[in-house]
């Protein structure tokens, strides 16, 4: 019996030491411009309007936030984040957007006070992918992803369990035109945010598009 018990337990321990590896996690397929700017989006009036994702990065480019819940504390965490910039990047005039993959009652209206940019709907989760890429039950296991949740309480974020959360976000920089992707950040695990300061610098290295360029 003890050494079944040992067995147990050991077995245990390595099931958890490997989660808390990059072993099983799926790895990230980089989007190229090509892909992005074909996605179709929705903006969120009462008479929703269609259009290609290139229109939100065609003159000044682009800081595009997939967010992975809106009800997600951690979430909320990352959009306060990349707010913070905002400022900054009107002096760049380069705008701040987010894409949600679904709406459902009031969640997006609820994420606002958090995100000081333009929301928008992806259907299809185009933004997610290429390759959605998922986290499961596993991610509740990880040091890291407890270490997340530490740090967005203590944060002052709060939250609910509304809606699909397993699909991992991302943070995007698109350059103006056909300038291309300058910044890709693909969540690793729950609350794996982008550093702001990487989004600020790639946001500086877009070139806005000029009468003449737009012409070419």
């Amino acid at each position: 019996m003890w050494s079944i018990g040992a067995g147990a337990l050991g077995a245990a321990a390595v099931a958890l030491l490997l989660a808390n590896t990059d072993i099983f996690l799926s790895k990230p397929q980089q989007a190229t411009l090509e892909y992005l700017e074909e996605i179709d989006l929705k903006t969120l009036e009462k008479e929703p309007r269609t259009f290609k994702a290139k229109e939100l990065w065609a003159k000044n480019g682009a800081v595009i936030m997939a967010v992975r819940r809106p009800g997600c504390f951690l979430c909320r965490e990352e959009a306060a984040d990349l707010s913070s910039l905002k400022p900054k990047l009107d002096e760049l005039g380069v705008p701040l957007y987010a894409v949600v993959k679904e709406q459902i009652r009031t969640e997006v209206k609820d994420f606002q006070p958090y995100f000081k940019g333009e929301i928008f709907l992806d259907e299809k989760k185009k933004f997610y992918g290429p390759q959605r890429r998922k986290m499961m039950f596993m991610g509740f296991v990880r040091l890291g992803v407890w270490t997340n949740f530490f740090r967005a309480r203590n944060g002052g974020f709060s939250g609910n369990l509304e809606g699909e959360g397993f699909i991992l976000g991302g943070v995007f920089v698109v350059g103006s035109g056909k300038q291309g992707i300058l910044l890709e950040h693909r969540e690793k695990e729950f609350g794996d945010k982008v550093n702001p300061v990487s989004v600020l610098e790639a946001a500086k290295k877009i070139k806005p598009q000029t009468s003449a360029s737009e012409k070419k």
